[in-house]
């Protein structure tokens, strides 16, 4: 296995510009097929993102169903409509393309802020190609939201604070999960800046989208998109959901109990993760900070009963992410749940995985989730074993 990672290393896996237009032709094509398809189901969650802006401007309700306009539910944050009020404007055709193209040149961007060496970045690149794939055939957010993570991280990192929390509140205003900025606060040289940076764009972020309809309708939208979470969170655990990959998911799966609760699994993963903040001496060492990087990504996902396949372009940016900054040559532990995050994660939904083990094992028990909470583990372990600073070649 060393000696196929190796292939990396020829010319065209070197070469920044050929993964970067690959990603970009993805988002582009994909876009296309979907709307050339002519079935608005394959393109819903465009929809449902450009009537956010819509629905703003004429101060309709922001969650009810519109079964006319689309299928499902908005689950977004009124800041949303402000984000994609310039697509929105446009033709479908034309918006979907320039959405999927500014999520992806977001995200390319975000991957390259972060303190790797290129041929690193490269690698990331290439090894979430697939995951990148599956998430943007659905337009999804979650491109958009792992980029935020990302940048938060970054821009402490350059001691750019108040961007940095930029980042943060437009996450968290959006989708929430963008709360896990969060977690770097302690990478943060200048604290109070951080501090007051958050409070400025809280505020800022909050009265944006009355600009486009009125303060009092902004108000009562976040009320009724907290009502929405509560109830949706309701829907995703049941056994015949799609969302809930995560390891509650695989629990309640495999015991056919949709019953099993969250608040168990929550709190042994919160204090799991918040265990590897003893580690206090290497707050400041790379490796440190970018396993901690790793945790959070993984973490966001596989602890959320809101977690659907599309959504794992954040936890495999977590993988990638732990498996480029491993001592090589790789261990045979680190190959092994590598290649198995490879194949039951990243290309679990396409033909590469037989349909018949797709359809009755991984979907069925959540499986997807399964490698990226092993690694997970390995990556706690791994923070808490640390006792010097590793080399990252």
């Amino acid at each position: 296995m060393n000696k196929i990672i190796n292939i990396f290393s020829l010319p065209f896996f070197t070469n920044k510009k050929y993964i970067t237009t690959i990603w970009c032709l993805i988002a582009i094509v994909s876009s296309l097929k979907q709307f050339s398809s002519g079935n608005p189901y394959k393109y819903n969650n465009y929809l449902i993102y450009k009537n956010v802006f819509f629905h703003s401007i004429n101060k309709l309700s922001l969650f009810s169903a519109y079964p006319i306009e689309y299928y499902d539910h908005n689950y977004y944050g009124p800041l949303f409509g402000v984000l994609i009020a310039p697509f929105a404007l446009m033709p479908d055709w034309l918006g979907m393309i320039l959405w999927c193209l500014f999520s992806t040149v977001f995200l390319i961007w975000a991957i390259n802020k972060l303190p790797l060496k290129e041929d690193k970045i490269n690698l990331i690149l290439w090894i979430c190609a697939h995951e990148f794939l599956t998430s943007i055939l659905s337009f999804q957010f979650n491109v958009l939201l792992t980029g935020l993570i990302l940048l938060s991280f970054a821009f402490i990192l350059e001691k750019k604070e108040f961007w940095a929390a930029l980042f943060i509140i437009v996450g968290i205003y959006v989708k929430l999960y963008g709360i896990v900025g969060l977690a770097f606060f302690f990478f943060s040289k200048n604290k109070l800046k951080f501090i007051l940076s958050l409070l400025f764009w809280a505020i800022i972020l909050f009265v944006l989208p009355m600009l486009i309809s009125s303060p009092e309708f902004i108000i009562a939208a976040y009320k009724e998109w907290f009502g929405r979470l509560i109830v949706k969170n309701t829907e995703n655990i049941t056994l015949n959901s799609m969302q809930d990959i995560s390891i509650m998911g695989i629990f309640r799966k495999i015991f056919h109990n949709p019953n099993i609760p969250n608040t168990p699994f929550l709190i042994f993963g919160i204090l799991l993760f918040g265990a590897t903040y003893i580690k206090i001496k290497f707050y400041f060492q790379k490796h440190f900070q970018l396993l901690l990087l790793s945790s959070v990504l993984i973490f966001t996902v596989i602890f959320s009963s809101s977690s659907e396949s599309p959504t794992y372009i954040i936890a495999f940016l977590g993988v990638a992410v732990w498996f480029v900054i491993q001592p090589r040559p790789y261990s045979k532990t680190t190959l092994i749940l590598f290649i198995f995050a490879l194949l039951i994660t990243s290309f679990s939904p396409s033909d590469i995985i037989p349909e018949f083990f797709r359809e009755n094992f991984i979907k069925p028990y959540a499986l997807k989730a399964l490698p990226c909470v092993l690694i997970w583990f390995k990556i706690i372990y791994e923070i808490l074993a640390i006792k010097k600073k590793p080399l990252i070649a």
